[in-house]
């Protein structure tokens, strides 16, 4: 739907996305996405190929989608292609076209990019707890959002303080069109 208003929760692995989606979706009385890429994962015991980064976006794409359609106004996305080519990049040294394409084609109203001053979780799915490579990642979506054209917040510290500067932005987003 052309009405909804889409927003991205991103960043490196274990910096809480999903629990900062979940509380955003229940503050905003919307729909979440969850990441494709985890229950896909899940699913092959944690293995993957460079192919399975485009099954893993169009899954992505298609649960937007499906989501946005049954939003209240919002939908909040925990994770977008980006991560993928980032991923596909990383490991591969290359990104299929098809998400190129859909990363040039999806809009987006705001990021939320969150820091990675929550402790690592340990998780089978995830691959870099080095805190170099955390950095790394940060500084790698921290360009991704500067350079995307679309409004951005950094989100940091405890829960209550990542949900007060995230709806802070929201708010402005939706309300004052900053």
């Amino acid at each position: 739907m052309e009405d909804i208003r889409r927003i991205v929760v991103i960043g490196p692995e274990s910096t809480g996305k999903s629990t900062l989606s979940v509380a955003l979706a229940a503050q905003y009385r919307t729909l979440w996405v969850p990441e494709y890429a985890r229950a896909f994962l899940e699913e092959q015991d944690g293995a993957y190929t460079e192919a399975d980064l485009l099954t893993i976006a169009q899954g992505q794409v298609q649960a937007e989608d499906e989501a946005a359609a049954h939003a209240n106004g919002v939908l909040i996305a925990d994770t977008d292609l980006y991560v993928l080519k980032v991923w596909s990049e990383h490991r591969y040294g290359r990104c299929d076209r098809w998400i190129l394409d859909q990363i040039a084609r999806r809009k987006y109203d705001l990021y939320l990019l969150t820091y990675i001053d929550i402790p690592w979780q340990d998780d089978p799915l995830r691959e870099h707890p080095e805190p170099e490579m955390r950095h790394y990642f940060y500084e790698v979506y921290k360009d991704i959002v500067q350079n995307s054209g679309v409004r951005w917040a950094e989100v940091r510290g405890t829960l209550d303080e990542r949900m007060l500067t995230a709806t802070s932005a929201i708010d402005r987003m939706l309300y004052q069109n900053f």
